[in-house]
Formats: C-alpha cells, sequence, structure tokens
C-alpha cells in the first residue's frame, strides 16, 4: 500500500467525512460555552463538562450510541445487541435517566446548605415561592406553542417538564422529566444546566430593569442568629410535612433534607464531609459530561428542541421577575426594609443566583452585604422547585 493511499484511507475512516451541519454546529456551540467556563468564569464546575460532554459527543457521535433503545441515529434496530455494546457515555448516562444522579446532587446540596437565612428570615419562603413563576409562564407558553401554524406543540406532561426549568434546578429539571416526558430528557437537562451556569450573564440586566438605583441601594439589618436545635427539627419537620402532602416529591427533597441533617445533627461529620465534596464533585463530572452529551447535532437541532431552549430562556427570566417584583412589594410593605435585588435568588440554583444579588448590591452601595440575605430566598427556592415538581406529577404523572 503506498503513502498516498494510506492516507487517504486513514482519512476515509476519520470523523470528518461522517460529521453533519448540525454537528458543526454544535461544536461551535461547545466552544462558546467552553470560553464562558473558562475565560468568563461563569460557573465553571458545571458549565465545562456540560461543554466537553457536546464537543465530543458531535465529534464521536457514538460514543452515546444506544443499541438497545433507538440502536443508532436512523433508528434502525440492531440484532443482537447486548448492553455492552453501548457507548460509554450512554451507559453512564443510564444515572441520569433513572434520577440517581439527581437524587445523589440533592443530597450534597442539602449537606453545603446552610437553612440559617430562612429560619430568620422566614418572609424569604414567600420570595422562594414567587420566583417560581417562570414554572407557570413557562407551562402556558408550551401548551400555547401548538397553535403556531406548522408546529405540533408539546402535550401536557411535555409542557410540564419544559416548564420546571423555570425552577433553575438541574436536578428537579431531569427528575421530572425522566417522569413525564423523557424523550425531551437531553435538550431540558442541557436548557437547566447551561442556563443555570449562565444567571451571571441572564439576571442582572433584568434586575436593574426592574429596580431603582435607591432601591438597589438598600442595605438591610444584620439577621439574628439561628439556634442549633431550630436548624436540626428544620429539615424533620419539612421532610413530614412536604412528602406527606406530596409523597412524589419525596425522592428529591428526601434526600436534601437527609444532606442538611448530615450537616447540622452534628454526629455525621464524615457523612457530611463525604457528600460535601467527593461525592458532589464525582456526580457533578458525570452528569455533567453526560447531559452534554446528550446534545448530538443530528437529534438536538430540530424545531422542538429550538422551542425548549427558547421557552426554557423566558422560563428562567420571568422566574427573576416573580423574585425581584414580589421583593418590590415586600419593600413597600416593610417602608424600605428589604431590597429588591435579593428577589432575584429565589430561583433554587444555588449559591449562584444569591452572590448575583450580592455583586449587583454592592456596584450601588460598596457596604452592602446581601449575601446572607439573598441566601434565604434562595435555599427557599429550592425547596420551592422541588414543590413545583412534586404538584406537577402529581397533576400529569398518571
Amino acid at each position: 500500500m503506498s503513502v498516498v493511499n494510506a492516507l487517504v484511507e486513514i482519512f476515509q475512516e476519520s470523523g470528518f467525512l461522517s460529521l453533519e451541519w448540525q454537528n458543526w454546529v454544535m461544536i461551535a456551540v461547545s466552544f462558546l460555552l467552553l470560553y464562558f467556563a473558562i475565560v468568563k468564569k461563569y460557573e465553571p464546575l458545571l458549565l465545562l463538562p456540560i461543554a466537553f460532554g457536546m464537543l465530543l459527543v458531535n465529534i464521536y457521535p457514538a460514543i452515546m450510541y444506544d443499541p438497545l433503545m433507538l440502536s443508532s441515529y436512523e433508528g434502525e434496530v440492531v440484532a443482537g445487541a447486548h448492553w455492552y455494546d453501548t457507548g460509554v457515555l450512554r451507559l453512564i448516562y443510564s444515572g441520569v435517566k433513572s434520577s440517581i444522579f439527581p437524587c445523589l446532587i440533592f443530597l450534597a446540596i442539602g449537606a453545603m446548605t446552610d437553612f440559617g437565612p430562612l429560619l430568620a428570615n422566614p418572609i424569604s419562603l414567600l420570595l422562594g415561592a414567587a420566583a417560581q413563576l417562570g414554572i407557570y409562564v413557562a407551562f402556558i407558553i408550551a401548551i400555547l406553542s401548538g397553535k403556531i401554524p406548522g408546529f405540533a406543540g408539546f402535550t401536557p406532561q411535555e409542557a410540564a417538564a419544559i416548564a420546571i426549568i423555570g425552577g433553575a434546578d438541574g436536578p428537579t429539571a431531569i427528575w421530572l422529566t425522566s417522569q413525564l416526558a423523557p424523550q425531551l430528557l437531553g435538550p431540558i437537562a442541557v436548557a437547566a444546566y447551561s442556563y443555570m451556569a449562565l444567571i451571571p450573564l441572564i439576571q442582572p440586566p433584568i434586575m436593574r430593569a426592574m429596580t431603582t438605583k435607591k432601591e438597589r441601594e438598600i442595605k438591610m439589618s444584620q439577621l439574628r442568629t439561628v439556634s442549633k436545635a431550630e436548624k436540626i427539627i428544620f429539615p424533620i419537620v419539612v421532610t413530614v410535612l412536604c412528602v406527606l402532602i406530596l409523597p412524589s416529591v419525596a425522592p428529591l427533597l428526601g434526600m436534601l433534607m437527609l444532606g442538611n441533617l448530615f450537616k447540622e445533627s452534628g454526629v455525621t461529620d464524615r457523612l457530611s464531609d463525604t457528600a460535601q465534596n467527593a461525592l458532589c464533585n464525582i456526580v457533578t463530572i458525570l452528569l455533567g459530561v453526560t447531559v452534554g452529551a446528550t446534545a448530538e447535532g443530528k437529534t438536538f437541532l430540530d424545531p422542538k428542541t429550538i422551542a425548549v431552549i427558547v421557552i426554557g430562556l423566558l422560563a428562567f427570566m420571568f422566574s427573576t421577575v416573580g423574585g425581584v417584583l414580589f421583593a418590590k412589594l415586600l419593600n413597600v410593605i416593610t417602608k424600605g426594609k428589604i431590597n429588591p435585588l435579593i428577589g432575584s435568588a429565589g430561583v433554587s440554583a444555588v449559591p449562584m443566583a444569591a452572590r448575583v444579588s450580592q455583586v449587583e448590591g454592592r456596584k450601588y452601595n460598596p457596604s452592602n452585604f446581601l449575601l446572607m440575605h439573598a441566601m434565604g430566598p434562595n435555599v427557599a427556592g429550592v425547596i420551592g422547585s422541588a414543590v413545583a415538581a412534586g404538584y406537577l406529577m402529581m397533576v400529569f404523572g398518571k
């Protein structure tokens, strides 16, 4: 074989000839997300593995190949296929589809969460609830999208799964979608986690547009000290009440509160440390890479997927709007004691949304310290989004 023939054969066996224009578009998107993660430092722990998973699957689609389900991107059935013929990332992705990863992430989040600011200022619960506005707005938009000429629209189950993106909670979005609309799991997971990572880019313009300079300068008083007993009792009481009212929320909320009890009990330091660090880091890597790997160009770039991405962005925006508007109302009721910027932290992206409130507040009043005040609605948003998911599951999961 001549050198020229060898080079030609290598080129023919390479991935260059097998990639289509959709793959190149998604590769470009992955580069953009890598730029945001590495250069702009927009939540790199989430965005970097998602972007790299997206890059991997579009360079080598077989890494997500599943012979036992769709069998190939053409939908052909492979006779005699075995589970071990599956692409390596597809095997790992089973942890996403089975809701194992979302539940473990909630365990880790619980172990890292301090509900003290919420207990010190219970009104934060209302801000966390108000910031779920995007869920219901997105649901209505998804249902009405079926009236667009030439667009098939979404079923109520699909609309509910899309709507939960507005909760700004990736694990919750994955859990609900896997139950109601597994065919949309890829785009919804990518949208939820990407928008969570891009919160520092999405929220500030909305926060500035909806508040005055005087409101952004408001300095809030220091929160009271919360006792250890309160912090121990809280996760137990929340679990009992919420699970009795909405049993379907038990997997997520139960793991969240178990992780928090590990932290606050003071008798399981090793378990708390494992959940906060080793477990969280491992699951974040596996979940991020496999979620990104669902964005394969041939299956990802279609009208329904694009609609999911657009509606998901609107959901995030309306959730921010809902939180800020309610905080402005509380500011009026309390005669100027509530800085409306903390309302945007009512979405459950912990602690990204709270940090955004802190950064924006410091821009207009360098002596302002809103982080702990924003953490109240932020952790309330975690509970709120889980409860909203449980309600949607109860209504549409039958």
